[in-house]
């Protein structure tokens, strides 16, 4: 199973919470619960799992010393895990190719794809400034669980 649809599919089941992995220095697994969801690598247009980090976070930390994140969606007795290389994209791990702009426009594309809706997009970019919120993309190298179909 290397294509992320069943991944897709569990998270629109339980509002996009998923388990989120990452690896500490000291080699341990830091977990943390998140919303995510799937959507097209805006650079590459492969398909990733997004998720939005807050700035200062450990996770955020953990991806800049060692990319490789592992992520799971569970609805019932189903599951769907992907590992992978993460991708920081935000104010503090600035990307050449995306400005402030694009920026937005990835975070709101994240948000969404994790099943979120907001009534007022310039309060959510301006929290998303404040907050120094970043994207986090994930490409699968493995996907692998219990899926629906």
């Amino acid at each position: 199973m290397t294509d992320l649809d069943a991944f897709a599919e569990l998270v629109s089941l339980d509002n996009g919470l998923c388990v989120f992995n990452t690896l500490r220095s000291a080699g341990g697994i830091q977990s943390s619960v998140v919303n995510a969801g799937v959507l097209a690598h805006p650079l590459r247009q492969n398909q990733v799992v997004g998720l939005v980090a807050i700035g200062g976070s450990r996770k955020l930390a953990h991806l800049r010393a060692d990319p490789r994140a592992t992520i799971v969606v569970r609805a019932g007795w189903h599951w769907v895990a992907v590992e992978g290389n993460a991708e920081v994209v935000g104010p503090d791990d600035p990307h050449p190719d995306v400005d402030g702009g694009a920026l937005r426009q990835l975070l709101r594309a994240v948000f969404t794809a994790a099943g979120g809706s907001h009534d007022d997009w310039d309060t959510y970019d301006r929290v998303m400034a404040q907050e120094r919120r970043a994207a986090v993309l994930i490409t699968p190298a493995r996907v692998y669980g219990n899926p629906r179909s």
